[in-house]
């Protein structure tokens, strides 16, 4: 249904949201109150969507994602099929909490383990959770012991903005390989923390200064919203034949731009009873909108 819709024949990855349940509330979660929600992937519900991907987009990679996806009871089962069965490429992006045992158990079968921090220290814990911060950097050393490869998220406030390089530095002396920086919106939990918000973009000039002048040892990608000069302004793609990235929430909701996901501008929907994927077009919707997607480059 996307491909006779918008013509995209190819989707490189699913970013898979396996449940809204998480071990966190961080102040920014986007998910806001539906981290509150029961609903979830069964494994074979990933796996069949997974598997539709594959056949009829040619997709190459699963990002597994929550909530938390180390707390779905599954996740073995999911990596499995998508490694063994699929033959995808298979990253996990967690908080890192207290993951070794299942780490241990999946670690042959994951390409990356991307792990999410928001700062240094009493920074981190401050937005996400008492210990996380400590948690997070065990997970990595872990990661790295088991030979699985690592990167992490940081989505940037006016609480750690100025802890970026640090953090950086810390990352690539435990041997992670790139950092992904995303620009705060309001959306989810962010919306009622105004206060994280970065208001100056004098402030974001300093960071990007910071980067240009310090030997990191460690690349950076920059959300393109935190440029010198912004995100590209470009419509969700309806004459292209292939992009990069998709995103189904754990209700089936499937999200072509990152800027709309959280906030119910989906087109498309995978139905997990019929196994397929139906256009459901809307006023709101990311095509309609024309909402644009968030452009990586090198910092």
């Amino acid at each position: 249904m996307i491909r006779e819709t918008t013509g995209i024949r190819k989707i490189k990855m699913l970013y898979l949201q396996l449940l809204y349940r998480c071990n966190f509330a961080c102040k920014h979660c986007f998910h806001g109150e539906r981290l509150q929600y029961a609903d979830a992937y069964t494994a074979e519900q990933a796996s069949n969507l997974m598997r539709l991907m594959r056949q009829h987009y040619a997709t190459e990679a699963v990002t597994l994602l929550g909530g938390e996806p180390f707390v779905y009871k599954d996740l073995p089962r999911v990596v499995r099929y998508a490694k063994h069965t699929l033959g995808l490429q298979v990253e996990i992006c967690s908080n890192g909490y207290r993951i070794g045992p299942r780490l241990r158990e999946i670690a042959p079968c994951v390409d990356l383990l991307r792990i999410s921090l928001e700062g240094v220290g009493a920074t981190n814990d401050l937005i996400r959770k008492t210990g996380s911060y400590a948690a997070a950097l065990e997970a990595i050393a872990l990661a790295r012991d088991l030979g699985v490869p690592t990167g992490a998220t940081l989505t940037v406030n006016r609480y750690n903005i100025s802890e970026v390089v640090e953090l950086a530095g810390t990352l690539a002396e435990l041997g992670v390989s790139q950092l992904k920086l995303h620009q705060l919106r309001p959306v989810g939990n962010a919306a009622r923390h105004p206060d994280m918000l970065v208001t100056d973009p004098a402030d974001y000039e300093r960071l990007r200064e910071q980067l240009r002048d310090t030997e990191l040892g460690i690349e950076v990608i920059l959300d393109e919203d935190l440029s010198e000069d912004g995100a590209p302004v470009c419509a969700v793609p309806t004459a292209r034949s292939g992009i990069d990235r998709i995103e189904s929430d754990p209700r089936g909701a499937l999200t072509m731009s990152c800027k709309a996901v959280g906030k119910d501008s989906h087109a498309f929907w995978y139905d997990k009873d019929a196994d397929e994927i139906i256009y459901r077009p809307s006023a709101s919707d990311e095509l309609t909108l024309a909402i644009p997607d968030v452009v990586y480059g090198n910092a």
